[in-house]
C-alpha cells in the first residue's frame, strides 16, 4: 500500500541553475545540498505540508522540456495577485490568473527549463 507521495523529482541539464531559481524567485527553501552517485549535485526543496521537491541533473536531459504542459507543479498560496506581483517579470507568465469553479484561482508560469509551474490559491485571502 502507498502511504504518500514522498517526493517529486524534477530532472534538469542544469539542477543548480533551476534550485536557484526556484529559491530565489519561486520563494522555496533548500533544505538540503548532496552528491549523486554520479558525482551530479541534487538539491532537496523544503514544501510545507507537503513532499519536498528534488532537483538533480541528469545525464538523459538535454535541452529545454518539449511538452512542459504534460505534467505541472501547483503550489497554494495564500494571496495569488500578491504573489504574482512578487514574482514579476522573474518568470515567463505562460497563462494569466483565471478562476476555476470549486477550486480557486491558478496563475501558470514556466521555469528556466522550459517547465510549467502554477500558483493556485484554493481559499480565500485573509
Amino acid at each position: 500500500m502507498i502511504d504518500r507521495i514522498d517526493g517529486i523529482l524534477l530532472s534538469s541539464k542544469n539542477s543548480k541553475k533551476l534550485s536557484d531559481f526556484y529559491k530565489n524567485v519561486v520563494g522555496l527553501r533548500v533544505e538540503d545540498e548532496f552528491e549523486m552517485e554520479d558525482g551530479t549535485r541534487a538539491y532537496s526543496m523544503n514544501l510545507p505540508d507537503g513532499p519536498n521537491l528534488f532537483i538533480s541533473s541528469h545525464s538523459d536531459i538535454k535541452g529545454n522540456n518539449n511538452e512542459p504542459a504534460r505534467f505541472i507543479i501547483n503550489f497554494e498560496v495564500g494571496d495569488i495577485e500578491k504573489e504574482v506581483e512578487r514574482i514579476g517579470s522573474e518568470a515567463k507568465k505562460i497563462k494569466d490568473t483565471y478562476h476555476v469553479e470549486g477550486y480557486g484561482f491558478i496563475v501558470t508560469f514556466e521555469d528556466p527549463d522550459g517547465n510549467y509551474f502554477q500558483l493556485v490559491q484554493v481559499r480565500p485571502t485573509n
